[in-house]
């Protein structure tokens, strides 16, 4: 690849700070190590080595998905990269499935599912805020280079979503389990429902009122840390600081009609009959 104007390129210097840009004949990145003219960089290969006017080098590079998101401009808090990551291949997104994503955000994990889809799948987000709906196009337009056609974006409450039928369902919202009814009534049998939350009240709130609906498997939910690794010769030992709890991951497929979800034996359960035959 070569870099050339309207590019997205992350400059990283020798301590590992980066700082992205958007390549543009016409400007220049300053730092307190000097200049580099854009045009210096365009036309140069990918992961090429470039100069300040006061000799102090930098590795120019293209950004990644997940580099991207992390440095994309916000309104509310991004899925990181390692949970979109997972929503993605742990639902088994691809290049057919017809998605909804309750709750926009900052558009982090809708990048993330058009990157995973092809020119046959959809994307249908439902926001209730104009700001975050906006500066989530902007986000994905920014990684595209424009709208993708097969995206879709509601500013309307997904309970009032229209009649369709969607393959995958996401919600990323502070109750999710307010629009569950409506959510069973427009996912396939067989389709997958992914709920993000953040904390351990709103997970298992979720899970119970999942349970309770009859209309899905048995939930289950875990959450993502990725420990990293200090590399230095034979000094090889974890870093002292690792990306900890971001959200929890609540996953559940929809039961065919008619069917109901096998009942898992739960220990609390079991105690309390025991308690009263015992009385």
């Amino acid at each position: 690849m070569i870099f050339k104007s309207g590019d997205i390129v992350i400059l990283i210097d020798s301590k590992n700070r980066k700082k992205t840009i958007v390549l543009d004949s016409n400007k220049t990145f300053y730092s307190h190590s000097g200049a580099i003219l854009h045009s210096t960089i365009i036309g140069n290969s990918d992961a090429s080595i470039v100069e300040t006017d006061k000799g102090k080098k930098y590795l120019a590079i293209s950004p990644l998905l997940r580099d991207f998101v992390l440095t994309m401009p916000r309104g509310a808090a991004v899925i990181y990269p390692k949970d979109a990551a997972v929503i993605v291949a742990y639902s088994d997104i691809k290049q057919d499935s017809k998605v909804l994503e309750a709750g926009v955000g900052s558009g982090s994990l809708s990048t993330f599912i058009l990157k995973a889809l092809g020119p046959n799948g959809s994307l249908t987000s439902y926001e209730t805020r104009s700001e975050f709906a906006e500066i989530a196009k902007e986000n994905v337009k920014r990684y595209f280079g424009k709208i993708p056609e097969n995206w879709k974006v509601v500013l309307e409450d997904v309970k009032d979503a229209a009649d369709f039928e969607f393959t995958h369902i996401i919600l990323d919202m502070l109750s999710p389990w307010l629009p569950l009814a409506r959510v069973s009534e427009l996912l396939e049998a067989g389709g997958v429902l992914c709920t993000y939350v953040a904390t351990t009240t709103q997970m298992s709130e979720q899970v119970e009122a999942i349970r309770a609906s009859s209309k899905f498997t048995e939930p289950e939910a875990f959450e993502i840390m990725i420990r990293t690794w200090h590399l230095d010769g034979l000094a090889v030992r974890p870093d002292h600081r690792m990306p900890g709890h971001t959200g929890f991951l609540i996953f559940a497929r929809k039961m065919a009609t008619g069917s109901a979800p096998l009942v898992k034996r739960r220990k609390f359960n079991s105690i309390n009959v025991s308690e009263q035959d015992e009385n």
